[in-house]
C-alpha cells in the first residue's frame, strides 16, 4: 500500500473501533489531513517523511489474541510520535514491555479520571480541574508500565488512565478523546496533533472537495455513471459532486418508490432537473415495490427486498445508456459502521441499509461512494462547497427505503396514504413555529398497533402514530428533542383532527444508544 505525499499528515492505524472514524473527523476538524489504513496491511516501508504523527485506534480484540491482529513493530523506531487509544493504548504498552490484563471491574461508560502530573498531551485539558469525565469502553487494561513510562492520570479502576513516554514521545490513554462524551477531549487530539506531533493546519472544506473530485476521476476514467438520487442531502451532495467530477457523462435516476414523503417527486424533479440542469431520469416505479413488498412485515427482509429492486431497476436503465460501468450512491459512514464492519475486522452488524448489506451478492455495476468515510455534518459542510443550495443542505435525513421502514409490520395503500399526511402535518408544523432547523432529523411512524378512542360521542379503533424528533452531530449518538407542551398539544391535535385512520399520538423519548434513529 502507499500514504499520500504530499501532504504532513496523522496517519491512524485501525484495529477495527467503531470510533475510528471519529478519530479521522476531529483531526480534519482541527484543519489537519489525516489517512485511515488497516492493522493488517500496514508497515514500516509505507511510512514516509510526510507522515508527523501515528494514532493506534481501539478495538474489539485483546492484546493477546496475536493471530488476530497484526502490527509492525518497527514502526514504534521511526522517531515519530504515537498516540494509543484503548486497545491502541493496551498494544502501545504491551509492545514496549509491559504488561496487560483482564480488569477485574470493566469500564463501559463515563469515569472519572484524575490529574498525577502535567503533560504536553493534557495542557489546558483540565481548565483548573483536578478530574475529567471521559468514555471508557474496556475489559482490558494496563497492569504493568514498560520502562521510561510515566502516568499522567488514572481513574477508579485504571490505575494507567493516561501514560507518556516523554523521550520517544509515546502517548495512551484507556478512554476514547474523540467521542463528544469525554470532556473537552478534542484538546487531548488537538496538543498530540499541534504541540507533539508539530503539524500546521492544511486542510479544509475546499482541499476535500478537490480531493474527492479527483478520486472520482480516477475512479470512473472515461465511463459514465448512473446516481441514485433520492432528493435527500447524501444522494444530492453526490450528484452534484459527480455533476462537478465528470459532468454529462453522470446520469441521475430518481426512482419514484411510492414510499416517498408528500410531494417528494414533484420538488426532487423541479431542483434537479430544472433547476440544477442535470441529466434526470424519472422512473415512477410505485406498483413494482409496493407489489413486492405485499404481505411482508420483517425489517431485514423489507430493506433487502428495496435494496435488489433498486439494483434491478438501475441496470435496468443502464442497458438504455451505452459506457456505464458504475453506480454512485450516497452512502455515509454511519450506514457502513451498522451495516460491517469497514476494515474487516470483527465488529457487529446492527441493521442491514439498504445500500449496504440490502444489495444483491451479484451486481453488473461497480459502486461510487465518494461521501463514505464522512459524517451527515461534515457532508452538508461540503454540499455548501459544492455550491449547493442551504434547502437542499438543511433537509432533515430521509433513509433510502423510505416510509418502509417508518411503518413496522406490513405495508398497505392505506396506511401509506396515512402517514404521509401525519408527516407532512408534522414536518410543516416545525417550519411553522421555527423549530426545524433545531433538531437534527424528525418524522412520524405509523405502529402496527390500534387504540380505542372516542370522538363525537362514537367509538373508534385507529391507529397510533408515534413522532421522533433528535438532536444530533454526527447520527452516531442522539437524543430526543424537548419540545413544549403546548407545541405537542397542537400538533396532536392537528394530527387526530385531519386525518381519518389516526386517534393516538405518542412522543418518543429513546437516545441512541440505547435505539436506532430509525424504528426499523
Amino acid at each position: 500500500m502507499s500514504l499520500d505525499q504530499n501532504l504532513e499528515k496523522v496517519v491512524i492505524i485501525d484495529f477495527g473501533s467503531q470510533f475510528t472514524q471519529l478519530i479521522a473527523r476531529r483531526i480534519r476538524e482541527l484543519g489537519v489531513f489525516s489517512e485511515i489504513v488497516s492493522h493488517k496491511k500496514i508497515r514500516t516501508s509505507d511510512i514516509n517523511q510526510s507522515v508527523r504523527g501515528i494514532i493506534l485506534s481501539g478495538g474489539p480484540l485483546n492484546v493477546y489474541q496475536i493471530n488476530k491482529y497484526s502490527f509492525d513493530k518497527k514502526i514504534l523506531e521511526l522517531n515519530i510520535p504515537i498516540l494509543g487509544i484503548c486497545f491502541g493504548h493496551q498494544i502501545l504498552s504491551k509492545l514496549n514491555g509491559g504488561r496487560v490484563k483482564q480488569s477485574k471491574h470493566r469500564e463501559f461508560g463515563l469515569a472519572n479520571i484524575f490529574r498525577k502530573r502535567d503533560s504536553l498531551l493534557t495542557k489546558n485539558f483540565y481548565n483548573m480541574k483536578k478530574n475529567k469525565k471521559v468514555w471508557m469502553s474496556h475489559a482490558d487494561q494496563v497492569s504493568k508500565l514498560p520502562k521510561n513510562f510515566q502516568v499522567i492520570a488514572s481513574s477508579t479502576n485504571s490505575k494507567y488512565a493516561i501514560v507518556e513516554n516523554k523521550l520517544k514521545k509515546f502517548y495512551g490513554v484507556q478512554f476514547h478523546p474523540e467521542v463528544t462524551h469525554t470532556e473537552n477531549g478534542k484538546k487531548l487530539i488537538s496538543n498530540f496533533v499541534f504541540l507533539i506531533c508539530k503539524i500546521k493546519k492544511n486542510w479544509s472544506s475546499r482541499d476535500q472537495k478537490i480531493k474527492l473530485i479527483n478520486e472520482v476521476r480516477d475512479q470512473v476514467g472515461t465511463h459514465k455513471v448512473i446516481c441514485a438520487l433520492s432528493g435527500g442531502v447524501d444522494s444530492s451532495v453526490v450528484a452534484q459532486l459527480l455533476n462537478k467530477s465528470i459532468g454529462k457523462k453522470l446520469y441521475c435516476i430518481f426512482v419514484n418508490t411510492g414510499l416517498l414523503r408528500k410531494n417528494e417527486e414533484t420538488q426532487v424533479v423541479r431542483t434537479f432537473k430544472k433547476r440544477l440542469k442535470m441529466n434526470l431520469i424519472y422512473v415512477n416505479a410505485e406498483k413494482e415495490f409496493l407489489g413486492k413488498l405485499k404481505n411482508v412485515s420483517d425489517p431485514e427482509k423489507k430493506r433487502k427486498i428495496i435494496g435488489n429492486l433498486f439494483i434491478k431497476i438501475f441496470e435496468r436503465y443502464a442497458k438504455k445508456i451505452k459506457n456505464v460501468k458504475f453506480l454512485a450512491q450516497g452512502t455515509l459512514y454511519p450506514d457502513l459502521i451498522e451495516s460491517k464492519s469497514v476494515t474487516g475486522s470483527q465488529t457487529s452488524k446492527i441493521k442491514s441499509h439498504h445500500n449496504v448489506g440490502g444489495l444483491p451478492k451479484k451486481m453488473n455495476l461497480k459502486l461510487v461512494e465518494p461521501l463514505k468515510f464522512l459524517f451527515k455534518d461534515e457532508v452538508r459542510k461540503l454540499g455548501l462547497e459544492l455550491k449547493l443550495s442551504k434547502e437542499i443542505i438543511s433537509r432533515h435525513p430521509f433513509p433510502g427505503p423510505g416510509l418502509a421502514i417508518r411503518m413496522p409490520g406490513v405495508i398497505t395503500n392505506e396506511k401509506l396514504k396515512i402517514l404521509k399526511e401525519a408527516d407532512y402535518y408534522f414536518i410543516q408544523a416545525l417550519r411553522e413555529h421555527g423549530l426545524y432547523h433545531k433538531i437534527w432529523q424528525a418524522y412520524a411512524a405509523l405502529l402496527p398497533v390500534k387504540t380505542v378512542g372516542v370522538m363525537g360521542d362514537n367509538r373508534t379503533y385507529e391507529y397510533l402514530c408515534l413522532l421522533r424528533a433528535i438532536t444530533s452531530e454526527d447520527g452516531m449518538t442522539a437524543d430526543f428533542f424537548e419540545f413544549r407542551k403546548s407545541f405537542m398539544q397542537t400538533i396532536s391535535n392537528k394530527i387526530v383532527n385531519s386525518i381519518r385512520g389516526i386517534n393516538r399520538v405518542v412522543y418518543d423519548v429513546t437516545s441512541k444508544p440505547p435505539s436506532t434513529i430509525e424504528l426499523e
